[in-house]
């Protein structure tokens, strides 16, 4: 249902599971697992799955903390997208990556959900694609003590929220990990 009229395929985005990312993210074991599921499924399936890196001057390029978690590895021909910004979009080649694999219908999951999940969902959306979040497959940081409610609240309404996202000729949907369909 995509605007997109070109592209009927899917493509699974993974964001930013980098070490310094996750190494305080909230129920960060349980969500790399079901990424790891999500990753296996995608690729069984023959959808494309394609690995976002975010540098920053707290995840320098090359460094341990920019590195993916171990339990995620980049097959040979996946694409790997590099961006410095929160919308997975701005300034990358993501939008000629996923035109060339012919992807109008992304599945998301990553960190941090209200930072570069949140910004890439709506980029994607505002760009015609329809897009799935997987509700138990993003985390964030606690950032109380900042005046944010507390991750699992934070996820919790994110996950309402984009539920409801409507816009003309494009779906939103948010669905568990089990429940995540790849259509090649």
């Amino acid at each position: 249902m995509t605007t997109l009229t070109d592209r009927p395929g899917t493509a699974l985005l993974v964001i930013d599971v980098q070490n310094g990312v996750m190494a305080a993210s909230h129920d960060t074991e349980a969500v790399v697992g079901r990424i790891e599921g999500l990753v296996s499924r995608a690729r069984e399936a023959h959808v494309p799955v394609v690995w976002v890196q975010h540098s920053s001057e707290e995840l320098p390029v090359g460094s341990p903390q920019w590195e993916y978690v171990l339990q995620l590895q980049r097959a040979d021909g996946e694409a790997l997208v590099a961006k410095q910004h929160g919308d997975s979009f701005e300034a990358t080649d993501l939008e000629q990556v996923l035109a060339e694999a012919g992807a109008g219908r992304l599945v998301v999951a990553g960190a941090q959900t209200d930072a570069c999940i949140r910004s890439t969902i709506h980029g994607a959306f505002t760009r015609g694609y329809d897009v799935v979040l997987v509700g138990d497959a993003h985390t964030t940081e606690d950032l109380t003590a900042y005046g944010a409610p507390a991750p699992a609240d934070v996820i919790s309404h994110t996950n309402l929220y984009w539920g409801f996202q409507t816009a003309p000729g494009r779906t939103a949907a948010v669905v568990p990990a089990a429940d995540v369909e790849f259509a090649g």
